[in-house]
């Protein structure tokens, strides 16, 4: 799963930051992509600010961030910016309303379009729409697909353990009259 920052801002404009590797590709027209918050009874400043601007970031952790990434898990007081706590930099553009974080790879730009608390465990379904993407130059294939390794995202296993993904095979679409064609 990749490790994403999720960058938000709330009402007065302070700033906010979580790691989570729960963004799930959900569709293309929209592009629609979800995220899963664990749930608890304290307080939660990422839901709380997606719900009530309904505005936030998803940017892709590269391997010279991991580890002020990582420190953004602390349960920080809700006057602390994780920002400045990690020493990461929030990038604002003109016309969007939650923090890029300026270090990260991929940067994308969500727009609030669905929010559900699962009864089965009490965690929170955020759907949210692509409306902006901030892509390195060169990690764009011929297909429109992104190269990862190129944008460098690191991948996350469980709380604690990062990983570089390797490309090593591309596939064709798969269809039922032809078999397997490796790219």
């Amino acid at each position: 799963k990749s490790a994403n920052l999720v960058g938000t801002a709330d009402s007065q404009g302070r700033t906010n930051l979580a790691i989570m590797s729960s963004a799930v590709h959900l569709g293309s027209s929209p592009p629609l992509l979800a995220l899963i918050i664990r749930p608890g009874g304290e307080e939660r400043h990422t839901l709380d600010n997606i719900l009530s601007t309904g505005c936030y970031s998803i940017n892709h952790v590269t391997a010279e961030i991991v580890e002020p990434a990582h420190q953004s898990a602390a349960r920080y007081d809700r006057g602390t910016s994780e920002f400045e706590a990690t020493g990461l930099t929030p990038l604002w553009r003109e016309d969007f309303a939650a923090p890029l974080v300026a270090e990260a790879g991929i940067k994308l730009g969500m727009s609030l379009r669905e929010h559900q608390e699962l009864s089965i465990n009490s965690t929170h379904l955020v759907i949210g729409e692509v409306v902006r993407a901030e892509i390195p130059t060169g990690a764009i294939l011929d297909n429109g697909a992104i190269d990862l390794v190129h944008a460098g995202t690191v991948a996350l296993s469980g709380l604690d353990s990062y990983y570089k993904p390797v490309a090593f095979k591309r596939m064709a679409y798969a269809k039922p009259d032809l078999p397997p064609r490796i790219l």
